[in-house]
């Protein structure tokens, strides 16, 4: 193999810049992204929050036809992505970002718009959530499976969590005529089973990790940024949890409120325990163990927790009446949007130093 086709097939892995290479977690870019639009729109920063949903809308287009070009062109690669537990978890990103969308539409009033874009991500849900378990579990040649546990796994609770938050976000803001009209209901059903699933995946993917540090090895190696949806995906459950408690006086909402309201409390004191837990965790294992910190699309799954991390502090804060939460989310945003920025960087320096080695090499050749 040439330089120059070495260097495209590293541009190719790295990026996911074709249909053979594109991996299932690829749209947490546009997860992360997203969150930051919405948490821009919360501050009231209206031109930061358009620029970076426009940006999230690119990057779901661009990746979603990579995916379809993927299904048609390349089905085994894909069918063996579903059978292996360590990545088939990632296509929950697909749901996650479609819903995140949803919930950027329905702040900026495209009610419509925002209906259509969560029947996507609630339908991907329905079938991811009883596919990838049993393709990537039951239907796995991996043994044991525990070996194959990492934070990706956490993806299906945030794709469920999203689900609650479109819902929910969609129920408070229906137009008058139809406010009264059987899609509320559904509305509030979707978002009350959404959320309560999502809370059972996270105890149950909790287990999963736990046993995998008993009885497997989980070294500096395996502590990659997707660890990061552990406490993401807590913070999208205060989210949703906030998000129904706000959303209205329907008749399931009255009977959860106060598990809603009390679970919502206890997530946001642990995940907000888990942020020191988790960059000491990242501290020992780029200085202490020496793992070079370079650009991965791995990235972006910790992008995505810091981002939501804000947007369910100024919620919670804001329902349950308590101003230094919300205070919390409000300087955390700009935590989270710095580490946007960073990753967003380098993600657009190392395509181009691939680029430009790329480019060499060819000249070379030729």
């Amino acid at each position: 193999m040439s330089d120059g086709q070495t260097n495209l097939t590293h541009l190719q892995s790295r990026w996911g810049l074709s249909p053979g290479t594109v991996t299932p977690g690829c749209f947490a870019s546009v997860m992360a992204t997203g969150i930051m639009s919405v948490g821009a729109h919360l501050k009231g920063l209206t031109l930061l929050s358009t620029i970076l949903f426009w940006l999230a809308v690119i990057l779901y287009a661009f990746f979603l036809a990579l995916i379809i070009w993927r299904a048609c062109s390349h089905n085994d690669a894909l069918r063996a992505d579903l059978h292996t537990p360590s990545k088939a978890f990632g296509f929950f990103t697909f749901v996650a970002a479609s819903n995140v969308l949803a919930t950027a539409l329905e702040g900026q009033g495209h009610f419509r718009i925002a209906l259509a874009v969560f029947s996507i991500g609630l339908l991907a849900w329905l079938i991811l959530g009883y596919l990838i378990p049993f393709s990537a579990v039951l239907g796995s040649s991996t043994s044991p499976i525990l070996t194959q546990v990492n934070g990706t796994w956490f993806v299906c609770v945030v794709a469920a969590q999203s689900v609650a938050v479109a819902a929910s976000g969609l129920l408070a803001n229906l137009p008058a005529p139809t406010a009264e009209t059987n899609l509320s209901s559904v509305l509030a059903v979707i978002s009350v089973i959404a959320w309560s699933v999502g809370v059972g995946l996270y105890l149950v993917c909790a287990v999963f990790v736990g046993m995998r540090a008993l009885l497997h090895r989980i070294g500096p190696e395996d502590l990659d940024a997707p660890y990061w949806v552990m406490m993401g995906a807590l913070a999208i459950s205060v989210v949703a949890g906030s998000k129904i408690l706000e959303a209205g006086t329907s008749p399931i909402f009255a009977a959860t409120t106060v598990i809603i309201a009390g679970a919502s409390a206890i997530m946001w004191a642990i995940s907000t325990w888990l942020i020191p837990a988790l960059v000491i965790a990242g501290l020992w294992r780029h200085f202490r163990h020496r793992i070079p910190l370079g650009y991965s699309a791995g990235l972006w799954s910790m992008v995505f927790p810091l981002g939501m991390y804000s947007v369910a502090s100024t919620n919670v804060g804001k329902v349950d009446g308590v101003p230094i939460i919300s205070w919390i989310g409000a300087q955390w945003y700009w935590i989270g949007l710095t580490v946007w920025a960073l990753v967003f960087c380098a993600m657009v320096w190392s395509f181009v130093r691939s680029t430009r080695a790329q480019v060499s090499s060819d000249a070379e050749a030729g």
